[in-house]
């Protein structure tokens, strides 16, 4: 690929965020991804939220507004994706799971690195290539935009620990619950109970990520049993709560 169609790509970045440290939204030109080398983060956008720990980065397509969350002492890398690369990923936001190959290409290219372009723009292919071979990871909590909907949201969501039914929660805001569960399907494509169980597990990898237990992460979050937590999250998220912890403790050592 001659290297004048990447005479305008920007170049790599690496941000060293604090715990709950928020950006302002906003949009880039160019499609890039996001991969937290140590902590987690959460990329925000009108129409929901994506969760990214270290075995995980986040490919935002150019032009779509976002901000993005710290949860934890964040190594954030970012690398800007020319368009002929960029079409080889979806064309929206996605999480992707990040191999061991992908993570050093990552590190590389964000790195101290001496690589010439033509070098460094055939490890970018690698990484793409090897990215775009990765299976897209339901890890996307959409956000409703009705405000009946932002009611509930908003109750479930400061009260996770004793989940209550949606006819419940119609009744606190003035609404019945099968208008909550048309809306619910119009508005997110899913059911209240699938929403849920996004809800949790989103909220369940940011406390693990923090180091707490698989029991008290499953208390908090609301499940009845470690079991039932154990296989909503492997569902979601393709390994078990504990596999999840353990791929964060080795994928602290970044490179910096």
């Amino acid at each position: 690929m001659p290297e004048s169609r990447l005479d305008s790509l920007v170049p790599e970045q690496i941000h060293a965020l604090g715990h709950d440290f928020v950006t302002p939204a906003h949009t880039h030109p160019q499609g890039h991804l996001v991969y937290p080398a140590t902590g987690v983060l959460s990329m925000v956008t009108d129409a929901g939220s994506w969760i990214a720990p270290p075995n995980r980065t986040v490919w935002i397509p150019a032009g779509f507004s976002h901000q993005h969350r710290a949860h934890g002492m964040t190594d954030m890398r970012i690398m800007f994706i020319p368009k002929y690369l960029a079409h080889l990923l979806p064309a929206h936001p996605v999480v992707l799971v990040v191999s061991p190959l992908a993570r050093q290409a990552a590190l590389t290219l964000t790195g101290d690195d001496s690589r010439v372009t033509a070098a460094r723009n055939r490890l970018r292919r690698v990484l793409i290539d090897d990215l775009a071979a990765a299976a897209e990871q339901p890890l996307h909590l959409p956000e409703p935009h009705d405000e009946r909907l932002q009611a509930v949201t908003h109750l479930v969501q400061h009260n996770m620990a004793e989940p209550v039914t949606l006819g419940a929660l119609g009744k606190k805001i003035g609404a019945s619950e099968r208008t909550l569960s048309r809306l619910f399907h119009r508005e997110t494509g899913m059911s209240f109970r699938q929403w849920r169980a996004q809800l949790r597990v989103h909220h369940a990898m940011l406390l693990l990520a923090e180091g707490r237990s698989v029991t008290d992460t499953s208390i908090a979050c609301g499940w009845a049993n470690p079991s039932a937590f154990i296989d909503a999250f492997t569902d979601l998220v393709g390994m078990t709560p504990g596999s999840y912890s353990r791929s964060l403790q080795s994928a602290r050592p970044a490179e910096h």
